[in-house]
């Protein structure tokens, strides 16, 4: 039998390499700006086109490379940031594998141009597809510049299973800022398609965080120091009244490099244990140093989860760190046990003059609480003032017997027994009943329909969305005074990507700036306080793919509007509201089920009724 195990070729392997480290265009730019780091660069440079489909550019002013080098950098487990297995548990850079360049020379149209400080000229070398087309010596400026262009051209399956230039663009823009955040001591700057999204100025971290998220951040920030034998901990928590519906501003760094840990996560979040709303999550920035050797970096292909040795130590440090902070800071309630001297009674009190005397007591000794009214004539000459004890008051008023007092109680029901009442019972509505501010159930001819009045009310709105925007012609209420709506400059860039899109909805807008977006006009069936949920809600379904977009924006937008303005749980409903929602769902095209894929109600027959009672 002959032998059927091969050996790959170098390019095959190659493109193998590039489906585990080339996922999407952010893969590409977290490589190369991380690979600018390591080469010591204080000025990076990234420049997008088309969400980097086209072209994804870097230019650092690093220690550059050598003719050898720049050829060699693009050979497989070609690096100069390890040398032997020992030194994986020691590092200090970025990358360190060495496939990085190797996997998007496999894929990609590649061109580098590098040169050393000492060096008068510097090389250029051309790849296409894994293959050298040109190496030449060229005039450059120091550090190096590469160029990806025309990413996945020769794999047309993975380039299809690309999303939308928005989402794209947003996974790029994630991958800079947590770059830029780990790194305040080196400028940034980032151009997509001609425009400059960021502008990065060398600062300090407090600066970094607010260059990125925007001027609002600044008030929202506690700062967070703390230096153990076994971990240092520095950062910013947000205060709890700044909390967000999603994870969203949640950022880990280990040793300058950014991690996800759901373990430490759970380690803030305790810290905020009675300070945030159920499902709120609190936004922080912390950055973690560590030993090299007590953490195991390579235990994932993107390097961005890790192992630490002593995990429950550093949950502890890290939970109390944040809560005595927010303490500190007055952010949380805390005991205080330093006496306020002023508050204490003087020792010599007692020795001064005009001290306090007990009031004196009066009684009637003649009162007869079984006598009627008519029969009791107290001997004092003094009557009850105002505010005098309600029982009291009402004994002496009452039709002749202490009976009275708890016959009353019997007939009449209290203020709070009323109302605690009031909320156990079900608001009758004809053939309408709302249960526990949450659902509707309405009787049918076999037997009874049980309604999510939240998810029901989305489906409505999301139809009545969707036809305004494709199919007739959404209109617009024009603002007497247009609203500035603070933005980081990411969100700003992704509204200007959309912008079309939300016009043909009914927003206008009338400017844009760096940190916030002026609008003049929104369509009818938003609220002017509205504004700004409605937006903030369709960022977030954008940069989480939530839902993906099957044929266009106007999709996202309708379920994002949906979401945002449907009713919620906990609102009591008229009895024409309900009957109007009832009688909208049933005239929907879908009515089984809301925007998201949940059934908005459930129908029991009687039969099924009868089944629960008769087992």
């Amino acid at each position: 039998m002959s032998d059927i195990i091969q050996l790959l070729p170098d390019h095959v392997a190659n493109q193998i390499a590039a489906g585990e480290v080339v996922q999407r265009p952010a893969s590409v730019v977290k490589e190369l700006i991380e690979n600018s780091i390591d080469a010591g660069a204080t000025s990076i440079k990234l420049l997008l086109k088309d969400a980097g489909k086209t072209l994804i550019q870097v230019i650092d002013d690093g220690k550059g490379m050598s003719v050898t080098d720049a050829r060699l950098s693009f050979e497989r487990h070609a690096t100069s940031k390890i040398k032997d297995a020992q030194d994986l548990f020691n590092l200090n850079t970025k990358g360190f594998r060495g496939e990085a360049l190797a996997s998007i020379a496999a894929i990609a149209h590649v061109e580098l141009k590098t040169k050393q400080e000492n060096e008068e000229l510097g090389s250029q070398i051309k790849i296409e597809g894994s293959k050298v087309v040109s190496q030449e010596t060229v005039s450059t400026a120091k550090g190096t510049s590469i160029a990806v262009k025309n990413l996945f051209y020769n794999i047309p399956a993975r380039r299809n299973f690309l999303k939308s230039d928005t989402i794209e663009t947003r996974h790029i823009v994630d991958e800079f800022q947590r770059v830029a955040l780990a790194h305040p001591d080196i400028s940034f700057l980032l151009h997509h398609n001609n425009n400059e999204v960021y502008h990065l100025k060398k600062s300090n971290l407090r600066k970094r965080i607010v260059a990125v998220f925007g001027a609002k951040m600044n008030e929202k920030l506690v700062p967070i120091s703390e230096q153990t034998d076994i971990i240092t901990v520095n950062g910013f928590v947000a205060k709890p009244e700044f909390a967000k519906k999603k994870r969203g501003e949640q950022f880990f760094f280990v040793n300058n490099r950014f991690i996800k840990s759901s373990y430490l996560n759970h380690a803030v979040v305790n810290a905020f244990e009675g300070l945030l709303e159920h499902g709120s999550h609190p936004s922080y920035f912390l950055y973690l140093e560590v030993p090299p050797n007590s953490i195991d970096i390579n235990i994932h292909p993107t390097k961005t989860e890790i192992k630490f040795d002593n995990e429950k130590a550093l949950y502890a440090i890290l939970r109390a760190t944040v809560k005595h902070s927010l303490g500190q800071y007055n952010v949380a309630p805390i005991l205080d046990f330093d006496r306020d001297a002023t508050l204490d009674t003087p020792y010599n009190y007692n020795k001064k003059n005009g001290s306090s005397s007990v009031p004196p007591i009066t009684v009637d000794p003649t009162f007869n609480p079984f006598k009627t009214e008519t029969d009791y004539k107290p001997e004092t000459s003094s009557t009850p003032k105002s505010g005098s004890n309600t029982y009291q008051s009402n004994f002496k008023k009452g039709t002749g017997n202490w009976e009275a007092l708890y016959t009353n109680i019997e007939t009449t029901p209290s203020i709070q027994q009323e109302q605690l009442f009031e909320t156990q019972q079900e608001t009758e509505t004809g053939k309408t009943f709302q249960i526990q501010k949450k659902y509707l159930l309405s009787s049918i001819k076999s037997g009874v329909v049980l309604i999510n009045q939240s998810l029901a009310h989305q489906r409505v709105l999301y139809e009545e969305f969707l036809e305004n925007i494709t199919i007739k012609e959404a209109s617009s209420q024009q603002l007497l005074f247009p609203v500035s709506i603070s933005f980081s400059s990411a969100d700003i860039e992704m509204i200007y990507t959309i912008k079309s899109d939300l016009e043909s909805a009914g927003f206008m807008f009338d400017q844009f700036t760096k940190e916030s977006v002026i609008i003049g006009g929104i369509p009818t069936s938003i609220t002017e306080s509205k504004i700004t949920l409605v937006l903030e809600q369709l960022l977030d379904d954008i940069k989480l793919e939530v839902p993906d977009a099957s044929f266009s924006h106007f999709d996202v937008m309708a379920k994002s509007f949906a979401k945002s303005l449907a009713i919620k749980t906990g609102t009591v409903l008229s009895v024409k509201e309900q009957e109007n929602l009832v009688n909208d769902l049933f005239s929907c095209k879908e009515p089984n089920t809301s925007p998201f894929g949940k059934a908005t109600f459930k129908t029991l027959t009687l039969n099924e009724i009868d089944s629960i009672f008769n087992k």
